[in-house]
């Protein structure tokens, strides 16, 4: 080919270079979902299906400030003179040391002596940890994340010895755990939880996610969240569930490089979003994706239907990786299984209390305890449970 043809054929070779770009551009844009997809908003609509209309008016929902205060208004006054350990599954998990907070908080405003151990993230510390809880006789005990039924032996003992015990996802759902003498159980509702989680990339993607969702079966709760989110993607009828990987809480920081880097490889942009039933996963992601070339903004973007951690919050805000966070209130929770504990204490009923599901985007970051990076309603629940207990 002489020179003179390539000098010739130079504008039309910069045409096409122009509109592979733009083609690429675009691509990219429909990959992420929505321009902007780090937000509450999304754009107009193109899709039909229902699910996707639903999912958008769950978002909205969700993404409402939590200022009033309906959980409840009467219960037990304060009962005296308590030591109380806190059992923690890992206290490396925010979601669990935030709770633990919460707890010291309020069992410090009605009173109480109040006691951490460790189970460092294993079966056998956690073990570990509830006979040393055990052995201090004390007069209740809290499952900071550990799965109840894996401390089945340990929890026949504390009820023998008639230690009150109340959980914090210590179960697949909130409520009494009567089969292993669990007073009752923290949590929001994680069928709720899931299903926001997965309409938020739903919504974002205007019905077009292609999504892999990280869960540790360890757990009953993350199963139920994990399994939840995948049947409601799969109602979507655009969407798609590229991969469910099963990946140890307990072992993210070495899994999770190598398993990013390998979906990186077998789904290059067809994958959109990861949704996590813990931040704790894109802790160790998003320095993946960097290294992969992949710019902040993705694909893919993630989604925890997790406890909403400092770093977590970190990361939306500055448009890294994380586009929501369902972050429950760690904080009220604590005051929460305080005020479960006395009700035990006192022989009442559990309050049935379920904390209401709450997504933080960057578009709503700044509310409800944003600035903290921590979710912290201002629904006054600090003073309702002082009046509950009569000391306010």
């Amino acid at each position: 080919m002489n020179n003179r043809y390539l000098h010739r054929s130079k504008p039309f070779a910069f045409a096409l270079k122009v509109l592979a770009l733009g083609v690429s551009l675009l691509t990219m844009l429909a990959a992420c979902g929505s321009v902007g997809s780090n937000s509450t908003a999304t754009t107009a609509s193109t899709s039909t299906d229902p699910a996707v209309a639903q999912a958008k008016a769950f978002v909205t929902k969700a993404t409402a400030p939590a200022t009033t205060w309906d959980g409840p208004t009467t219960g037990a006054k304060a009962q005296k003179s308590k030591l109380i350990v806190y059992v923690s599954s890992n206290q490396q998990n925010g979601g669990v040391l935030g709770v633990s907070k919460g707890v010291a908080e309020a069992a410090a405003a009605i009173g109480w002596k109040f006691q951490i151990i460790d189970g460092k993230g294993t079966v056998a510390g956690q073990t570990d940890a509830m006979n040393q809880a055990i052995a201090l006789k004390p007069d209740g005990i809290i499952l900071g994340g550990l799965d109840a039924t894996s401390q089945k032996g340990a929890l026949q003992k504390a009820t023998s010895l008639g230690i009150k015990v109340v959980g914090w996802h210590a179960n697949s759902t909130p409520g009494p755990i009567p089969q292993v003498g669990v007073f009752t159980n923290v949590s929001s509702d994680p069928a709720q939880t899931a299903k926001l989680a997965a309409d938020y990339a739903i919504a974002q993607s205007d019905g077009t996610a292609q999504v892999v969702i990280l869960t540790d079966s360890e757990y009953s709760i993350a199963v139920t969240k994990s399994q939840g989110m995948r049947t409601e993607i799969e109602r979507c009828k655009g969407c798609k569930v590229l991969s469910y990987e099963d990946t140890p809480l307990s072992e993210v920081s070495t899994r999770m490089p190598p398993l990013v880097t390998s979906l990186i490889q077998r789904y290059n942009s067809k994958l959109t979003w990861m949704l996590g039933i813990n931040d704790l996963y894109f802790d160790f992601a998003a320095p993946s994706l960097r290294s992969a070339g992949i710019g902040p903004g993705g694909p893919p973007q993630f989604v925890s239907a997790g406890d909403g951690s400092i770093s977590a919050y970190d990361r939306i805000r500055n448009g890294q990786y994380q586009a929501a966070t369902i972050p429950e209130p760690l904080n009220l929770q604590g005051w929460q299984i305080v005020d479960e504990l006395n009700r035990a204490f006192a022989g009442s009923q559990p309050s049935g209390y379920v904390t209401p599901v709450h997504l933080v985007t960057k578009a709503n970051i700044g509310v409800d305890g944003g600035p903290q990076n921590i979710f912290d309603p201002g629904n006054g629940y600090r003073k309702q449970y002082q009046q509950i207990w009569g000391i306010a």
